[in-house]
């Protein structure tokens, strides 16, 4: 008899690469496709019949919109920051589609666990620890198992797809396309020999040619630092991320080329999408700097940062992780209020803001009034700069008992 295995299933090349190519070495193939809300039915409908199609023996599809966005997206946003400054990690719903795998594993009595990352790649890392931590699994990965021996992996898999009769969709031909709900990736081909993507290289973001002429003005409303509210609207979360991609994205807006570092040291470049996350990052961001103290605003990114480089590097389940939601999530007791984005096209800005929490007040305003006068602005400049003041003093002292210049 065969024997069970559970496939992180997606539908594109490489994990429909994997459903033949387990079959022939003797497995059972349940496929699991995780929902996160980021593609409509038919496409949802194109991937279990591509499940089926290419043979395996159960297929199912996981809701994960809300966990994505409760673990993920809203911790993602008390970070702050982005892996080097420019990536969101629109990939962390591997997290979430191991624990998905795993879970029809149980159900299926059976320990065997596979996915389609590349041996060269970061998502490897990710699936493979999470799988480490959640439980005691046999990983298979059938393209880190061909790699060596095929040389160009995408055209053998092509190849050996074709030869079987299986047809690919063009677009997934050209280039490998993750999508969800947190936005869309796509590389290969142009974009992996750093050369200009093509236009093939696009998912929702509209040209430069096809923006709206009139500005879109969206009022997001917080509550402790989660959005809650769209336009004064109660919403879901993965409610909210799904309208501000669609409005977002037919301006332009959070489509970049990121070049970074990978997990394992090698140069990563891909097209990105992610005209939500973007929007909502901006409204965040501008009602923190207005509610936080200044120590709070100075130290909080260095936190960031580091939760930002644990979740992107594979280790979501590491302590020190736990330990920095737990002071993200501190610093959002204040994080409540109305704040209004625009755009007009390719860039987002926070235009308005409203909050009890603002750090204001009615006896002073920056550059316009004040309730103190001269005297105690001296006092405070001169015990400020005391340290500055003085190394400067006594290097003119010095310098002029020896004679010689004072810098």
């Amino acid at each position: 008899m065969s024997k069970d295995i559970v496939l992180a299933f997606s539908g594109g090349l490489d994990t429909s690469f994997c459903v033949p190519w387990l079959k022939e070495k003797g497995y059972a193939v349940h496929t699991v496709f995780a929902d996160t809300g980021g593609v409509d039915a038919e496409e949802r409908a194109y991937i279990e019949q591509r499940a089926v199609e290419l043979g395996a023996a159960s297929h199912r599809t996981v809701d994960i919109a809300q966990p994505i966005w409760d673990e993920f997206v809203v911790p993602l946003l008390f970070a702050g920051e982005w892996y080097q400054g420019q990536y969101p990690l629109l990939v962390s719903d591997r997290y979430l589609i191991v624990k998905a795998s795993l879970a029809r594993c149980q159900e299926l009595g059976t320990r065997v666990f596979a996915h389609g990352c590349t041996g060269m790649g970061n998502d490897q890392v990710r699936f493979d620890l999470t799988v480490k931590a959640l439980g005691d699994y046999e990983i298979i990965a059938p393209i880190r198992e061909i790699q060596k021996e095929v040389g160009e992996v995408r055209a053998w898999e092509r190849k050996y797809l074709e030869d079987r009769g299986f047809a690919m969709r063009d677009k997934v031909k050209a280039y490998t396309i993750n999508e969800n709900v947190l936005g869309v990736t796509l590389s290969g081909g142009e974009v992996d020999r750093f050369e200009v993507p093509g236009e093939g290289a696009r998912g929702w973001c509209k040209p430069r040619a096809q923006w709206p002429e009139k500005a879109l003005r969206v009022r997001v409303g917080f509550e402790r630092g989660v959005p809650v509210r769209i336009d004064g609207v109660g919403c879901t979360g993965p409610q909210i991320l799904q309208d501000l991609n669609q409005r977002f994205a037919e301006y332009g807006v959070g489509r970049s080329i990121y070049t970074g570092d990978t997990t394992i040291g090698l140069k990563g470049r891909i097209v990105f999408e992610a005209p939500g996350l973007t929007a909502l990052a901006h409204a965040h961001r501008a009602l923190e700097e207005a509610v936080l103290s200044k120590a709070q605003n100075r130290f909080k990114p260095e936190v960031g940062r580091k939760w930002v480089e644990l979740a992107y590097e594979g280790f979501f389940h590491e302590p020190l992780k736990a330990d920095l939601d737990a002071f993200l999530a501190s610093t959002q007791a204040r994080v409540t209020g109305e704040v209004e984005i625009e755009t007009q096209g390719g860039s987002v800005y926070a235009v308005a803001l409203r909050s009890p929490y603002i750090l204001s007040s009615s006896k002073a305003t920056y550059a316009q009034t004040a309730d103190w006068g001269v005297a105690e602005a001296e006092g405070f400049i001169r015990l400020y700069g005391m340290s500055s003041s003085l190394w400067s003093e006594v290097g003119r002292a010095a310098a002029s008992a020896k004679g010689a210049p004072s810098s």
